[in-house]
């Protein structure tokens, strides 16, 4: 069937979630329950954080997963102020809904309309927040609330690093359960919105935070997007989530993090090489696959990846590509090409042999045979082809006859080398195969937490056996000669990679942020 007659919404205002440029949104029956919003990119290079330790400045990402890239954040039992007045259990909310939420106006912040445009809901470790005057809510750690002084994180993620978090006696701006409309009042509607909306956001004494408590379990909680991209829940302003980070390193489906709405710069290749042909462009390397996989099932209908390589390659710029997918066989003749006028480096991802296993935890994904084949047909185009077997599951895939055959296979395939590294459980991450772990092996479960325990990395003792293992199979099979340094592998992953020399033992973490 063809895509031109599957739109589902037009114009930019119609989009399931808010989106600028958009052209149109598009189902198909090829993509079940997916809908892939086109859209007018203004950019295509991305700049990588200053902070970052990774060994390129740029990337493009042809595609985006799902904008909302939330954590699912409250209860669904938190009660949610409409527009109305009236309050409706955010579980019984509605996409179409119109509920309150806030805007600037001057120094002040107001209650406006907003539009609810997408929902969803997951489980997640939950958090209770206790207010003064007995409110409380019950959300995800990565959930945002506005205090006096911004807005803050309900709590500090695993591994410490620094973000703006609530602390017992920061207030919150709202006005609490106590001063909110009455949940299914009986008074004339009219009046209740007009006694709502318009209205300046403050704060009380009643406000102050007394207590926040990890739970210690997880539990079912949802999010909603709306058009201010906030709301009111419990009484107090609420930010939208959208700090998902399972799209960043995950291509481990452990359970609903299999993206429902694809962004799709349908104009990419175009904007791409006007940005490369600017006089200021130092023709920087510049990474794809870093934080989605180009070749996904989708740009086999969008093709957008040709354009790409030719503009990369038009302008000089050398750059790398990292993929789980077959479909680059199809781009292997434009590969080559640009291997002619630039720096072309490509690496496959690789780390499960055992189809069975590599099913369950990417499900979705290309087997292992796929992706050997895929091996071959670079090595066999002439392109050098670095694999990157991450992430090594402690217990699943590990021991050294597993990395062994593992290494042996990718030799058998044409790999010139092979980077190595632990299952890294970074927030957001973690939860989700956490939860999958216990549906599928919960003897392991208890393992796992002692070896991650100390944050989102596995301990050092396990990485530095891994290492030796790791090593103890590349000179075995021949992946013993010099790298290059976009797929080196690290002894420090905290560190940049410009600091370590080029003889560094295996790597303690991912090269760099892959699909995992």
């Amino acid at each position: 069937m063809r895509w031109q007659g599957q739109a589902v919404q037009e114009g930019e205002g119609a989009a399931l979630i808010p989106l600028k440029g958009l052209l149109r949104s598009v189902r198909t029956p090829e993509f079940e329950g997916v809908t892939f919003h086109e859209v007018a990119a203004k950019t295509a290079l991305n700049k990588v954080p200053g902070q970052s330790n990774m060994p390129f400045s740029w990337t493009v990402n042809p595609t985006r997963g799902c904008l909302h890239q939330c954590v699912y954040c409250l209860s669904p039992e938190t009660l949610i102020l409409m527009a109305d007045g009236r309050q409706k259990l955010l579980r019984e909310v509605r996409v179409g809904d119109v509920v309150v939420g806030t805007e600037l106006d001057g120094r002040n912040r107001r209650l406006v309309r907003s539009e609810v445009s997408a929902k969803w809901g997951t489980e997640k470790p939950a958090f209770r927040i206790t207010l003064r005057d007995g409110t409380q809510i019950v959300a995800s750690g990565d959930h945002r609330f506005l205090a006096e002084r911004g807005w803050k994180y309900v709590a500090r993620p695993e591994g410490g690093s620094p973000r703006p978090c609530l602390t017992e006696h920061d207030r919150l701006m709202g006005f609490g359960l106590g001063m909110s409309p009455e949940l299914d009042s009986e008074a004339e509607e009219s009046a209740l919105e007009a006694s709502v909306l318009g209205g300046a956001v403050g704060t009380t004494e009643a406000l102050r935070i007394t207590g926040i408590e990890a739970l210690g379990r997880s539990e079912p909680l949802i999010d909603i997007t709306t058009s201010t991209g906030d709301f009111i829940a419990n009484g107090v302003v609420s930010q939208n989530c959208f700090a998902r980070k399972t799209h960043e390193y995950l291509d481990l489906d452990a359970g609903r993090d299999f993206d429902t709405q694809i962004i799709v710069k349908t104009n990419v290749a175009e904007v791409l090489r006007a940005e490369l042909n600017r006089p200021s462009w130092k023709r920087e390397h510049v990474a794809l696959g870093t934080n989605t996989d180009p070749y996904q099932r989708a740009e086999g209908r969008y093709q957008l990846m040709p354009g790409i390589i030719r503009a990369l390659a038009d302008s000089g710029t050398p750059f790398s590509i990292l993929t789980k997918g077959p479909l680059l066989k199809r781009d292997l003749p434009l590969l080559q090409e640009a291997a002619k006028q630039v720096p072309v480096s490509v690496a496959v991802s690789l780390a499960v042999m055992d189809p069975e296993l590599q099913q369950k935890v990417e499900p979705g994904t290309p087997d292992p045979r796929a992706r050997l084949n895929l091996i071959r047909s670079i090595t066999d185009a002439g392109l050098e082809c670095s694999v990157l077997a991450m992430p090594i599951l402690p217990w699943l895939t590990d021991g050294d006859d597993r990395i062994d055959t593992l290494h042996a296979a990718l030799a058998d395939a044409g790999a010139s080398y092979v980077t190595t590294g632990a299952l890294h459980l970074r927030p957001g991450a973690r939860e989700w195969f956490m939860a999958w772990l216990a549906r599928e092996y919960p003897a392991l479960v208890a393992k796992y937490r002692r070896i991650y325990g100390g944050g989102s990395y596995a301990s050092k003792e396990y990485r530095l056996w891994l290492a030796d293992s790791a090593r103890a199979a590349r000179r075995r099979h021949g992946f013993d000669k010099p790298v290059d340094l976009m797929w080196r592998e690290r002894n420090d992953p905290d560190s940049p990679v410009a600091q370590q020399g080029a003889s560094a033992p295996a790597a303690a973490g991912p090269a760099q942020p892959a699909l995992f």
